[in-house]
């Protein structure tokens, strides 16, 4: 699909898909042709969508800093 089809997909704007392939961030793109038309497979959108899913903790309370056991602090002796 197009970049503004795979913008729309993921509910994002063409501009933000625009950064996000300049800076190496996006989910991975194919170029065709001569002219570099920019192509994005909806299988490999699909799967970097789930992958930044199962990275954010919002969405992933595993990850989350709320749900961690507390970190015990050595203790410090007087000198």
């Amino acid at each position: 699909m197009n970049v503004q089809n795979a913008a729309r997909y993921m509910g994002i704007s063409v501009n933000t898909l625009y950064v996000w392939r300049h800076r190496r961030q996006g989910p991975p793109v194919s170029v065709w042709g001569p002219g570099g038309r920019v192509m994005y497979r909806r299988d490999l959108l699909d799967a970097w969508l789930t992958e930044q899913q199962n990275a954010d903790s919002r969405s992933n309370p595993a990850l989350n800093p709320v749900h961690k056991a507390p970190q015990r602090r050595p203790v410090r002796r007087a000198a």
